[in-house]
């Protein structure tokens, strides 16, 4: 596969070149955290940061997007009949995505674009973006994504790997899409063999320096009763709060709610990300709520995660790895606790 060599001058450069064919996001420092924003003048790209505190699966799966429209007025002979939203289709690209966020998307996936479903917006997005992966040199201490199907330099979901050898980086097309993304790129140079050396050093440095390991090999063998009865849930469910931080800062999580919205004689039915662990998510109109209980939400989480993602599409645990969970609980409960007590019950 074609590579390039850039300094980071001619990085930065080159991306800024590109603005004309794609919409370019970039890590970004805002205060204290690290987020994907569009590229501008304003805004200087950080790729030295660990990871973003929000997965970019926004730039996909936006939190809240208009669905449908409606014009409520009477005299109007096309009211109350409800049209697509306008989309934008704009080609875009995220570069500095981690493997462990681009590995992600390929989890969700399943979810929104299968024999049995397809999300025409999710899809739509997804296929209109470039994933321009960043490898992990230093991975974060809460760091698990080679225990679950990843790794600090892995190419799953990715379109194109760069690799951050100090003074320069190196980028590597692994697909099509990102052929065409790194040949509009201008600027660079042939990469030498001492940079490709310097390459593997650091992917296999990177694998090495990951500590945290989490089993999931017996997880699909379990009964789902068995999980489901287990007497650990109690201690689990016991310190959390239902903030939701959970759910919102996890790039595999995709749960909505789709409410509809009026001013005027303006009418938009919207969708919105939800959360398992807000008591209103399965509130029934009826007033029945089958997880009124503090528990009954933490347990349905894990469980969806671990257990029932494991046992519908046989395609390993609904997660990443990328560890924002366990950095931002602000009661410290920690998703590998769960899974080895899942596993090894």
């Amino acid at each position: 596969m074609p590579e390039k060599s850039f300094t980071r001058e001619e990085w930065v450069k080159a991306l800024k070149g590109l603005q004309s064919s794609y919409r370019v996001f970039v890590p970004v420092k805002e205060g204290d955290f690290h987020l994907f924003r569009v590229l501008d003048e304003a805004k200087s790209p950080d790729f030295s940061c660990q990871n973003t505190r929000l997965s970019p699966k926004a730039i996909v799966y936006p939190q809240s997007e208009r669905m449908f429209e409606v014009n409520l007025d009477e005299k109007d002979p096309e009211s109350n009949i409800l049209k697509e939203a306008a989309k934008d289709s704009f080609a875009q690209a995220v570069v500095g995505v981690r493997p462990c966020d681009a590995h992600a998307f390929q989890i969700v996936r399943i979810n929104f674009d299968n024999p049995e479903y397809r999300d025409p917006w999710w899809v739509k997005r997804y296929e209109s973006t470039t994933f321009v992966g960043f490898g992990c040199n230093e991975p974060c201490s809460t760091c698990f994504c080679s225990s679950v199907g990843g790794g600090p330099f892995s190419e799953k979901g990715l379109d194109v790997m760069v690799y951050d050898l100090g003074e320069t980086v190196v980028a590597k097309t692994i697909t099509a899409k990102g052929e065409e993304f790194l040949g509009q790129a201008e600027g660079g140079s042939t990469v030498d063999e001492r940079a490709r050396e310097k390459m593997e050093e650091l992917s296999a440095k990177a694998a090495e320096s990951i500590t945290s390991r989490v089993t999931t090999d017996r997880l699909k063998d379990k009964a789902v009763t068995q999980l489901f009865d287990a007497p650990f849930w109690e201690e689990v469910a016991f310190p959390c709060i239902n903030c939701g931080t959970c759910t919102f800062l996890c790039p595999t999580c995709w749960c909505f709610d789709i409410q509809d919205e009026v001013s005027g004689k303006q009418g938009d039915r919207m969708r919105n990300w939800d959360s398992c662990m807000f008591p209103l998510f399965t509130l029934h109109g009826s007033g029945h709520n089958p997880r009124e209980k503090k528990l009954q939400r933490v347990r349905q989480r894990f469980m969806h995660k671990l257990k029932y993602y494991v046992d519908k599409y046989d395609n390993g645990v609904q997660c990443s790895g990328c560890g924002r969970c366990v950095r931002y609980c602000p009661v410290n409960i920690d998703i590998r606790e769960v899974a080895e007590m899942m596993n090894n019950f």
